[in-house]
């Protein structure tokens, strides 16, 4: 269980990316107090993980309604996860990101950015709903799919902490060291990716 723990734990760390997700969020809550940023940050973590709960365990489902092999969501899903990978790699997801951030903090009535952009579509994005779908469909009993939860909330409760202190946190590190982090998660993401388009190859030709 320490292994699947640990595969989990990783893979959904980079793909949230909750140290890519700080700046943007220290950009969004710049004029909220501390305690509003807090709370903003605590809700946004509490919505993605449900949004992500929700899809582990239902995403089979929702797939066999529309008729679609799990195979394919699978070797659909590594695409996705590699074209995340790309971005991150040459920083384009930054830069969307980025300019996400600043289409919110141009429109004067939208105070609470906790649902919206941070909980979705930056937490629980689409990479990040396919890749626990990816997880879970491999999980082998309850015990497995649990361990997978456990691995996600404890991103979650790791990407509270960076968007937390989103704000002490980047006049720290400065933004040279963030990309740098950004590149290297992006390269490891884009090996995980490949790894799930193989198998949904190798489950498609050779069942």
């Amino acid at each position: 269980m320490y292994e699947l723990f640990l595969s989990a734990f990783v893979t959904l760390f980079v793909v949230i990316d909750p140290p890519g997700c700080a700046p943007i969020y220290a950009g969004l809550s710049a004029g909220a107090s501390r305690a509003q940023a807090v709370s903003m940050a605590a809700r946004a973590c509490v919505v993605a993980a449900i949004i992500l709960v929700v899809f582990a365990l239902f995403g089979k489902a929702l797939l066999n309604a529309l008729h679609i092999e799990l195979d394919a969501f699978r070797i659909a899903g590594g695409i996705m996860l590699f074209m995340i990978a790309i971005d991150m790699v040459f920083e384009k997801r930054t830069q969307r990101r980025e300019e996400r951030a600043e289409k919110i903090k141009a429109t004067p009535e939208v105070e609470d950015v906790s649902i919206f952009p941070m909980a979705m579509p930056m937490l629980a994005g689409p990479g990040s709903i396919a890749t626990m779908m990816l997880l879970t469909s491999r999980a082998h009993g309850t015990s497995q799919t649990l361990t997978i939860l456990a691995a996600m909330v404890s991103v979650m409760l790791l990407a509270f902490a960076a968007l937390a202190a989103a704000g002490p946190l980047m006049k720290v590190l400065g933004d040279k060291v963030e990309a740098v982090i950004t590149r290297l998660l992006g390269v490891l993401l884009a090996a995980l990716a490949a790894q799930y388009v193989i198998d949904g190859v190798k489950a498609t030709l050779l069942p």
